[in-house]
């Protein structure tokens, strides 16, 4: 393998080249009107104009990326995460059309795609479920009696869904049948499939998930666990690992049970295996991401192992290059995903030009990015700037080490999630680790970061007053300070 095609764009697309050419391979950038000088297009060895700024014109369009292969000679396609990464259809074509895609197989990407019959899947290896339906329900009556059964509140959720489209929870029978038809009309419209099935509610979540991989030989392993709990709009904002509550038997079940999931498929290259775990830390199957994460840099730098290189590895039908007994956790990471977001107004997405943007250095601090200053955020794709990842001997110092990180990111000309994510990481549940998927809901509302902005600047006037009444001068103390500029400009102020 000695030339790929990156089919993305932004921070991954430099990600994934930076380790290529670490390996001596050969990269191919694509790009769209809206990033013709973006930092991807001009760090990898080459560069094809794929069309227009709406993704659908461009990144999406898989016929265009294949074409950009075969005109470029690169051998094989790495496609990210988002756009086209988990499309078993544009996964076919490539495969059809000689070439290698660095991923899984269509038919993993097939099943895992959908949230039934990845349930069926796991099942084969008594994966633990939550209490529901493992079919698609179409019967609203029958629906409506195996949810009293299996006790309200229940969740309706989309079996294509995901990014909480097509989930309804529902508090009792009475709602039952309004909810059903909703989530039923907001799957359809979201995925052109309106599947539904029925789950028990999990009232205080947490979001756990475990890195997997799998290669050509039948080797599978795990990479332990990540905690993804700090979410807004069901997306996830934070990310750490491992996570603050699992202990080492918990764990090696998870691991465990994410082999089993990533075997009954026969999977290959990197997954992630997602679990929810509820409050007496029961966890159960939610599904299978047949992609590298976004939050991926956690897992690496608490195994020290480069996932795109192991991706890259197994695609050219190697083994992978350690075992399960060869990986240990050591110290702690945390990511936070810093989006052109504004926080107190319901993270709704900001657009503008980068006027200031300088990232923080130092021991333990990671910047992955696809920015400079006086660049735009385009309106046309997901408003990630960057993931700013933090790593530390322990949970504590990584921590630390992120609110010194947030404090010296200087972002102006929009607004960004930095703010929440100092929030965050200075709030009491989360460094207790008592925190689940409702930390946005319970302890932050619109506001609370002017509100904090506020009560800095009044403890800062209130820090200076003191300050300044300290340093009244006594006429004996008068030759001593003369020199003093700062004295003199007060004096004259």
């Amino acid at each position: 393998m000695q030339k790929i095609l990156i089919a993305n764009r932004g921070e991954i697309a430099l990600r994934v080249m930076r380790s290529a050419r670490e390996m001596g391979i050969k990269t191919v950038a694509v790009y769209s009107d809206a990033d013709r000088d973006a930092l991807h297009v001009r760090y990898a060895d080459e560069a094809v104009h794929i069309g227009e700024s709406p993704s659908v014109k461009s990144y999406l369009d898989g016929e265009k990326i294949i074409a950009a292969c075969k005109k470029t000679g690169a051998e094989a396609i790495h496609p990210g995460y988002g756009f086209l990464s988990e499309n078993p259809v544009f996964a076919k074509k490539v495969r059809e059309a000689g070439l290698i895609l660095i991923g899984p197989s269509p038919e993993a990407m097939e099943i895992m795609g959908n949230k039934l019959s990845a349930k069926a899947a796991a099942l084969k290896y008594n994966i633990p479920m939550v209490p529901g339906t493992e079919e698609a329900i179409t019967d609203v009556n029958d629906a409506k009696k195996r949810a009293i059964e299996v006790g309200f509140p229940i969740l309706i959720k989309a079996a294509a869904g995901g990014g909480g489209k097509g989930m309804r929870i529902v508090e009792s029978a009475a709602e039952f049948e309004e909810q059903m038809a909703l989530a039923v009309s907001e799957a359809t419209s979201a995925f052109g499939d309106g599947s539904v099935f029925i789950e028990r509610y999990v009232a205080s979540p947490r979001h756990i998930e475990i890195q997997v991989l799998g290669d050509t030989h039948g080797n599978i392993v795990h990479l332990f666990e990540r905690d993804c709990s700090v979410q807004r709009r069901h997306q996830k904002v934070i990310e750490e690992a491992p996570s603050a509550v699992l202990t080492a038997a918990t764990r090696a079940q998870m691991g465990k049970c994410a082999v089993d999931v990533a075997r009954s498929v026969n999977y290959t290259g990197a997954g992630t295996v997602e679990f929810i775990m509820d409050e007496q830390m029961n966890f159960f199957f939610l599904e299978m991401n047949t992609r590298l994460q976004v939050e991926h840099p956690v897992t690496e730098l608490i195994t020290g192992i480069d996932l795109v290189k192991e991706q890259i590895r197994i695609a050219r039908g190697e083994t992978i290059s350690f075992k399960q007994e060869d990986l240990e956790i050591r110290g702690h990471a945390i990511e936070l995903r810093v989006y052109a977001e504004d926080p107190d107004n319901n993270f709704l997405p900001d657009i503008g030009t980068l006027q200031t943007y300088v990232t923080p250095k130092g021991p333990g601090v990671r910047v992955d990015d696809g920015f400079e200053q006086g660049m735009e955020i385009p309106i046309y794709y997901d408003p990630m700037i960057a993931k700013l990842v933090t790593y530390g001997k322990d949970r504590g110092e990584a921590i630390e080490r992120m609110i010194r990180a947030i404090d010296e990111y200087k972002i102006t000309g929009i607004i960004t999630t930095l703010g929440f994510g100092k929030f965050v990481m200075e709030h009491p549940a989360f460094t207790s680790g008592n925190f689940d998927t409702h930390f946005v809901k319970k302890y932050f509302t619109p506001g609370s970061l002017q509100q904090s902005k506020e009560d800095e600047a009044l403890i800062a006037a209130i820090i200076m007053e003191k300050l300044l009444a300290e340093t009244t001068i006594k006429p004996s103390q008068q030759s001593q300070v003369e020199a003093s500029n700062w004295l003199k400009n007060r004096k004259n102020n």
